[in-house]
Formats: structure tokens, sequence, C-alpha cells
């Protein structure tokens, strides 16, 4: 695996208005807007999941986002954005990390922890593509990466139940 990105995207994350950009030398725009006047979520980045609330665009050209609802399992976690006949999900695959897939086929491995940066661990089998940068970044930053397993998450609620 490899760290870096010929040209390193720069994240501007304004959690309070709902607001993300993710731009660089070489890499689209990919703009990501909660909608004015809705309550944010803190545990969001971005403040919310709900897709109605929400606009994704890549060099202006609105995009389909479908956030998952985000409930026990990492899966429950995803975030899928399909565009020009390509499918990016976003997905947890351990405590801090989210997997970006391409196709199906996994691409890299992002961190964040929700203050905007985030770190990817592009694997070598791969060549990322400047939209497979510019989105997994934008998805990483907006939503967080990383969910614990279903069976810790079901164990804390039966805890907690008692």
């Amino acid at each position: 695996m490899h760290d870096t990105f010929p040209a390193a995207p720069a994240v501007d994350l304004r959690s309070a208005t709902g607001t993300l950009d993710v731009t660089g030398p070489g890499l689209p725009h990919v703009r990501l807007v909660r909608a004015a006047g809705t309550e944010a979520d803190p545990h969001i980045p971005i403040g919310t999941r709900d897709p109605a609330l929400l606009t994704l665009t890549v060099d202006g050209r609105p995009v389909p986002l479908r956030p998952a609802k985000g409930r026990l399992s990492r899966r429950s976690y995803r975030v899928d954005v399909r565009l020009d006949g390509t499918r990016y999900r976003l997905v947890p695959c351990s405590y801090g990390d989210s997997r970006l897939l391409r196709d199906g086929r996994r691409i890299g491995e992002l961190e964040s922890s929700g203050d905007g940066r985030v770190s990817a661990d592009w694997h070598d089998d791969t060549e990322p593509r400047p939209l497979d940068v510019a989105i997994g970044t934008a998805l990483a930053a907006a939503f967080g990466t990383g969910a614990q397993p279903l069976w810790e998450a079901t164990l804390d609620m039966v805890t907690e139940f008692f």
C-alpha cells in the first residue's frame, strides 16, 4: 500500500454550516452541502445521513448519494455514490478505517475522525484515479470512517438495558 497520491486533496469541512469541499491539482471539485436551516447531528461531520437533506456535486454536476442509516452493523454505515456508470461504496472495515470500493473492488482504506483530515492507503494492485481520490476523501470527511463490530454494539445495548 502507498500513502500518497500525486495531488494531495485539500479538504474544507464546515460542519456548522454543512458544507464540504474537496479540491486539489488534477482532482475534480467535489462539494457536499447539507440543506440550509437543518439541525446538524453532532456525531456526523456533515451533520446528517439523510439523503434528502444532502446535495453532492462533482465539478458542478449533481451526483446521486445514498448514505445508509448507520445503526448496528458496520455495513449499515456504508455510503454509496454512482457516477457515470461507476459505483463507489465507502464502508467501515475496522474501528477507525473504512474501505473504498469501486465497482465492488477494493481500491483503498481511508481514515477520518470527523475533523476534516483524511488519510488514505491506496492499494498497490489498483491505480487510484483522480475521481477515486476526490470521492473517497469527500465521503470519509463528510461521514467519518470506521465503526465497532455488530457483536460489540449489541453487547453495549444489552449492558445499557440492564
